[in-house]
């Protein structure tokens, strides 16, 4: 993709006020914010549509801010505890003007979201856990991407679906977007644009050059189709980078699962209940050092450090029983060797590092040792059949980088200065106030917060 200034005037092209690149929730957001304007608005998706959405297909839930409780969040959820979550997993890598606008745009994203048709969970309707902390969508991000592509298209939207955005012209008055998709490549006249494509975790390619070959041992939860190209045309245009493209959010994943998309169903949550090792055998790790929910977003890194990017979650009976269920069965069999057998592991090493374990851990001090040299406290021995493994893999989320904006979403180039008419919002923006780290449900956040204010800037300046 490129974006280069344009000269004279082509009235014979479709004219728009703003063009929405992009399908998930950001895009979504900023196209019914934008209509809801008096905006003329196309949105253009990549995706087929039986796969848009992007990764707000696979959500649950979103982080907001509250000051009372609500149907959806008990207690009280403030602007300081919100901060003080961001500026602890980001640690510090976070604009904190950015910031501060999106907690405080997180108190109202909720009936915004409403009056547009998405439906929440409440205390007494839903399976989810009840958190102050997060609202859980009542039918999972899929429930929530088609009730807003309904709202667009009733609001009068243009959707045009197996549609990518392959460049973009612009000057100071207008942009134009080329558009490939089924037919001959169509070129739009817009008045504003706003990129709301995602980031490239999708693109192996650009990964590979930025953390290495391991990437290909990683899978990629989300959409196969953020694979950077409008990053990458920002960027060549002078658009400020904001994060570092080898930095992403890894989460353990079933190593049987699709490389891309299997989303949050073939995440592996019980490592806490039996031991990990990689494919000597060998623990690397404490599985009882981090008993937190969020524990399985760390063990990612720790696998991606692993030869060939796979580790094995080894339970036995009782283990696997604590442990939640999973969209795969494990791997079970009657014996430590019979289960190496099937994991294809040599059976004598995985059945010593068992024995080490078991054995010092019944010691007094309750201390068995890892290869890293950490040990593992307050586990119990392995040793009820039947015996089951996880074969996992470390599994992309997005990663930490994108391109640089203004209070008012808009686009800024490596001098400071806004480049003209475009705005961004979602995961292509989302590492000015996420540069690293995670806090549950603070994608969608994101996504709907900016994604609105964007829609509204766009709208705002195409009418100008």
């Amino acid at each position: 993709m490129e974006l280069k200034q344009v000269v004279g005037q082509e009235t014979a092209l479709p004219t728009v006020d703003v063009v929405v690149i992009g399908g998930g929730c950001a895009a979504l957001c900023a196209a019914i914010a934008a209509r809801r304007r008096g905006a003329s608005v196309r949105l253009v998706e990549q995706a087929p549509v039986a796969m848009r959405g992007g990764n707000s297909r696979h959500a649950r839930n979103f982080r907001l801010m509250h000051d009372q409780p609500e149907p959806y969040v008990p207690d009280v959820y403030g602007e300081r505890a919100f901060l003080a979550d961001l500026v602890r997993v980001t640690h510090g890598a976070s604009n904190e003007r950015l910031a501060g606008q999106l907690i405080r745009g997180s108190a109202t994203i909720t009936p915004w979201l409403e009056s547009h048709g998405v439906h929440l969970q409440t205390a007494s309707h839903g399976r989810m856990p009840y958190s102050r902390r997060t609202a859980f969508l009542l039918g999972g991000g899929k429930a929530m991407v088609n009730a807003l592509y309904a709202t667009a298209a009733s609001l009068g939207v243009v959707i045009s679906y197996d549609s990518e955005a392959v460049r973009l012209d612009g000057d100071d008055n207008r942009c134009t977007v080329t558009v490939a998709g089924r037919g001959e490549p169509e070129r739009v006249v817009a008045k504003t644009v706003v990129a709301c494509a995602g980031g490239h975790q999708a693109n192996l390619d650009w990964l590979r050059r930025d953390i290495g070959p391991a990437v290909d041992g990683f899978m990629v939860r989300g959409t196969p189709y953020a694979t950077g190209g409008v990053l990458r045309c920002l960027l060549e245009a002078g658009a400020m980078p904001v994060g570092d493209p080898a930095r992403c959010h890894m989460v353990a994943v079933d190593a049987r699962g699709p490389k891309f998309d299997g989303g949050i169903v073939t995440r592996i949550t019980a490592i806490p209940h039996g031991i990990v090792v990689d494919r000597e055998c060998r623990r690397f790790y404490d599985e009882r050092a981090d008993l937190g929910k969020t524990h399985f977003a760390r063990w990612g890194a720790r696998i991606a450090g692993c030869p060939g990017q796979v580790a094995y979650l080894i339970l036995d009976a009782v283990g696997l029983d604590r442990s939640p269920p999973t969209a795969l069965p494990p791997v079970q069999a009657d014996s430590i060797a019979a289960l190496a057998a099937q994991l294809q592991l040599d059976a004598v090493a995985l059945e010593s590092t068992i024995r080490t374990f078991n054995a010092a851990i019944t010691r007094p001090d309750g201390a068995a040792p890892v290869e890293n040299g950490a040990t593992t406290r307050a586990a119990r021995p392995l040793g009820v059949p039947p015996f089951a493994s996880y074969p996992m893999r470390p599994g992309i989320t997005f990663t930490h980088y994108g391109v640089g904006v203004d209070k008012h979403m808009r686009v800024l180039q490596t001098d400071g200065r806004p480049l003209p008419r475009v705005f961004a919002a979602g995961m292509i923006m989302a590492a000015n106030v996420l540069g690293e780290g995670y806090l549950a449900g603070l994608g969608v956040t994101i996504s709907a917060v900016f994604g609105r204010m964007a829609g509204d800037a766009a709208a705002i300046e195409a009418a100008a």
